[in-house]
Order: structure tokens, then sequence, then C-alpha cells
């Protein structure tokens, strides 16, 4: 997987945007999930401008940017979790 994320990637910022890209197009939102004992919805992802990979969460009125690096995944986890997972392992 980290493969097909990254092949045409040049550097870094490249291979991200290649993760981010998976992620996107295969994650299935919204789900729910726990953060911090708080039960929110996954609405979607971004690429912040630091250069993280994160989960736009949201509760009732309130929105939230949480880095996808430390998002819980629920049981059972959604559709295209698997992408998370080769980020993470590509991230360390």
């Amino acid at each position: 997987m980290i493969e097909e994320a990254t092949v045409d990637a040049y550097g870094e910022d490249e291979q991200l945007t290649g993760f981010f890209t998976m992620i996107e197009e295969t994650l299935a939102v919204p789900f729910t999930t726990t953060v911090l004992g708080v039960e929110v919805s996954v609405v979607g992802g971004d690429l912040a401008k630091d250069g993280r990979v994160v989960a736009r969460c949201a509760r009732e009125s309130v929105r939230q940017d949480i880095g996808i690096l430390d998002l819980p995944l629920p049981e059972p986890a959604p559709e295209g979790w698997q992408w998370i997972e080769a980020y993470r392992y590509w991230a360390r």
C-alpha cells in the first residue's frame, strides 16, 4: 500500500499528499468514534498547513481537526481504514 501511495512521489511532501489522496478517496465517511471520551463524527479529512493529514471531526455545532495519526478507529473500522494504518506505518 505504501508503494501504491508513493509511486510517483518525489520527496516527503509528495508522499504525504499521496497518502492523503488515498485516504480521501477510500475512507468511508461519516463515521463515529470516541476522542478523549467524547463521541464525535468524522466527516472528512484535510491536509493541514503544518503538513499533517487531519480528520475533520464534528459534535453538534463544534468542529475540530484531529491529526489522523492520533485518531482512534472504532470497531468495526470504516471502509478504507487500511490506508490510515499504512500512513501510520510510513510516518514512523
